[in-house]
């Protein structure tokens, strides 16, 4: 009997033995990288996660759009592209765009990420006939490898037949063949300015120049996600008015993983036109009864989306006295929004960017100021009698120059658009007004003071002179009035 026992538990303990470094086997297997915070406003944002199965850590599949993409790229030498403009021994990484470009350099051009979507988003199904697109991506001095993952990530995760071009704007970038060396890539082509004129100026060149009927806007330190372009071309199909945004995922500036953004995230703004990424208001979150469903949003960050040619060039484009970067996305979707369009988040559309906590090159006015003028451009054509607001909120921008905007009124004018005021009602309602400041003090002649005697039988309060007691600041309450009291003399 001993024995039996004895065998049994050898048993035991062997089969425990084995189990236990089966476990640690699988615990030791590689794992696709999970989401963690990331610096910025968008990276606290993508820290609010959503726990089921909308994170699932698959990889995307692609090895044969990367076996076709490789073959059509054998006039392309990425290996002198890249190494042309390898970091130094020594040089910091940081310097020159703002982010790790060490780490960038490492990466491989047409690296796999996961595939961030909810889950029901793969069992959505497009039109057959979608538009094709132009995309536009302009760039001043980036970071090779950067711009080439941006470029190959669009070709390999994008229907061929719905890509028509990539028009790539140099914005007088300090080496020409950052742009030129690229269009020996199929489909890219490359427009470089002969001066500086910034993001909005160069992405109007862009636009002009594209062939296809629907413009597709990409920033240079981005990766397109699965299945990213349908969704964005269908909702433009159904209704040309429709300006669209994918949801923008977190490229980490210092090691480059790709980290999910939350879907529970729109586009909103303070008084001073500082843009924020904020949770979708609760009635709006409970009537989304299916999680692919769009999220309409009051502004867009501005860096991404797809909108109709005919319609951009209806709405006015760009104002393109506005210089180099900001202000520019809130002007363009005030535009949309009180002019007869709408602005949405397409949920099952996702795109990673780079976020940088700096503007690595030099705005010729400053940022500060570039920035006040192109918001300051904005208030005075859309913000109606609420541009006061603005102001308050941001002082130094009270008698700064922003040049004429006789022009945009006018366009203002001849498309009929609505007020602020209705903006704020229908589409922005959670932007509220401040309130007024009640000022108090005492109402003085001589040494006798208007005083409350209590109120009478309507309610108001009634007043009388009396023998003024103390100071304005410590006058008794009786003697104490504001904007907030409705007096009636007795």
């Amino acid at each position: 009997m001993r024995r039996i026992r004895a065998n049994a538990i050898a048993i035991l303990t062997v089969a425990w033995i084995l189990g236990t470094f089966y476990y640690l086997w699988q615990d030791n297997k590689p794992h696709p990288a999970t989401s963690s915070r990331s610096p910025g406003s968008r990276s606290r944002a993508v820290a609010r996660q959503e726990g089921h199965r909308e994170d699932r850590t698959s990889p995307v599949d692609v090895t044969s759009a990367l076996q076709t993409e490789k073959g059509k790229l054998n006039g392309f030498d990425e290996k002198l592209y890249l190494s042309s403009k390898f970091l130094k021994a020594g040089e910091d990484p940081y310097r020159q765009h703002a982010f790790n470009q060490l780490e960038s350099d490492k990466l491989s051009s047409d690296r796999p990420i996961r595939d961030t979507r909810h889950y029901r988003c793969t069992s959505v199904h497009y039109d057959s006939d979608l538009p094709s697109t132009s995309v536009i991506i302009t760039f001043h001095n980036e970071a090779r490898s950067t711009l080439l993952r941006t470029i190959k990530s669009v070709l390999i995760r994008s229907p061929p037949n719905l890509i028509l071009e990539i028009i790539l704007v140099d914005d007088y970038s300090a080496d020409p063949d950052d742009c030129q060396l690229l269009t020996k890539i199929p489909k890219v082509k490359c427009l470089r300015n002969n001066r500086r004129e910034g993001l909005i100026r160069s992405r109007v060149r862009g636009a002009e120049a594209a062939v296809a009927g629907i413009l597709t806007f990409l920033d240079s330190h981005c990766e397109v996600n699965n299945e990213w372009l349908q969704p964005l071309l269908q909702r433009v199909k159904e209704d040309h008015t429709r300006v669209v945004s994918p949801i923008i995922d977190v490229i980490s500036l210092d090691n480059f993983a790709y980290l999910a953004a939350s879907a529970d995230l729109r586009g909103g703004f303070d008084w001073s036109l500082h843009f924020k990424w904020e949770q979708i208001p609760i009635e709006q979150k409970m009537s989304r009864t299916d999680p692919t469903s769009s999220i309409r949003t009051p502004v867009i960050a501005g860096g991404i989306f797809v909108i109709d040619k005919s319609w951009f060039n209806q709405l006015g484009k760009y104002d393109t006295q506005m210089d180099i970067w900001g202000g520019e996305n809130f002007e363009l979707s005030f535009r949309v929004w009180m002019c007869g369009g709408s602005l949405e988040i397409v949920p099952c559309s996702r795109v990673g960017h780079v976020f940088r906590k700096r503007h690595p090159y030099e705005f010729p006015d400053g940022n500060a100021l570039t920035y006040i003028k192109n918001t300051k451009r904005t208030a005075e054509v859309w913000m109606d009698e609420y541009k006061q607001y603005y102001y308050q909120a941001r002082p130094s921008a009270i008698g700064k120059s922003f040049g004429s905007v006789s022009d945009r009124l006018e366009l203002r004018k001849n498309l009929s658009c609505k007020t602020f005021q209705w903006y704020l009602q229908n589409v922005y309602p959670e932007l509220k007004v401040p309130e007024k400041e009640v000022i108090t003090g005492i109402i003085k002649q001589g040494g006798n003071c208007l005083e409350s005697q209590g109120p009478d039988t309507a309610g108001n309060t009634l007043a009388g002179v009396g023998s003024c007691k103390g100071t304005a600041s410590t006058a008794p309450a009786t003697q104490v009035y504001g904007d907030n009291y409705l007096i009636t003399e007795h």
